[in-house]
């Protein structure tokens, strides 16, 4: 952290979890931050955390209408936001033909219709002072996949995708877009803040049963240490020329790692059939 420039953070989702981590680890280092938070009394939590600092925010990320007067509000407030980290969302697990489109819609409010809304909030300002750094948080599972989590891998992709386009779009104006993967974290990801769709399909019962059993049994035990990825958020904040993406944890890079080998072998293995579709020449 460069102590002598704090900077204004606004990062959603500061009342647990990585959030509230991310939030602590700017505070500490000096910076002011605006947190969203849905209640109040995890508002007045928040703001108890620095006085000075610690500007809380009620705010549902999926209430896109409220988002660009809460926004407003908050800098008036706190000053101009110059780190957006879109961090409010939460994890579906459900096998994809026993869950509804209702939750399918519920996934993709908070983990991408949201963070867009929040982007666009933040993007003017960013544009006309000519800098600023917007970090979505996604996932490891906005590369790799796993079965039982279908929708929550698809809003994290979703995510990935529009992180990158809009890096791109706003590059030569000073502002750097980051996608943030992190792995498995020892917050309540998977425990209390996960939406569980009931199981009703016995076909799915090997796929689903052990890997239910086991997410739920790894809840709390997780090898990611929050305080770690907050240090990592500062160090990425401060980078002259940071990532389109960076993954956090040596678990994600694992499996990263697979995923990339497996690509490149099946792509290999279909080069012929992928070029037959051209015009010959």
């Amino acid at each position: 952290m460069n102590a002598v420039s704090p900077k204004t953070f606004l990062i959603t989702g500061v009342s647990s979890g990585l959030g509230r981590a991310f939030a602590q680890g700017a505070l500490d280092a000096g910076h002011r931050v605006i947190g969203t938070v849905r209640r109040e009394s995890d508002a007045e939590a928040f703001a108890a955390l620095d006085p000075d600092r610690a500007h809380p925010l009620v705010l549902d990320v999926t209430d896109y209408a409220a988002i660009p007067d809460a926004v407003a509000r908050a800098e008036r407030r706190a000053g101009a936001v110059e780190v957006l980290v879109n961090n409010a969302g939460y994890g579906h697990e459900g096998v994809v033909e026993e869950s509804s489109i209702d939750d399918l819609q519920r996934q993709f409010a908070a983990n991408v219709f949201g963070p867009v809304a929040m982007m666009k909030a933040v993007l003017p300002g960013m544009r006309a002072r000519r800098a600023g750094h917007i970090v979505n948080v996604t996932s490891m599972g906005g590369f790799i996949t796993m079965p039982g989590i279908g929708f929550y891998c698809g809003s994290k992709f979703a995510l990935e995708g529009i992180s990158e386009a809009l890096g791109k779009e706003v590059a030569g104006f000073g502002i750097r877009v980051t996608a943030l993967a992190p792995g498995q974290f020892r917050t309540d990801w998977a425990g209390r803040s996960m939406d569980r769709t009931p199981r009703s399909i016995a076909d799915y019962d090997a796929v689903m049963d052990p890997l239910r059993a086991a997410r739920q049994a790894k809840s709390g035990h997780q090898p990611g240490d929050p305080a770690k990825a907050a240090q990592a958020l500062l160090a990425l904040i401060d980078a002259e020329t940071p990532p389109t993406r960076l993954f956090l944890g040596a678990d994600a890079l694992g499996l990263v790692d697979q995923k990339l080998e497996a690509m490149k072998e099946e792509r290999d293995r279909w080069d012929a059939l992928s070029r037959s579709t051209s015009f010959a020449t």
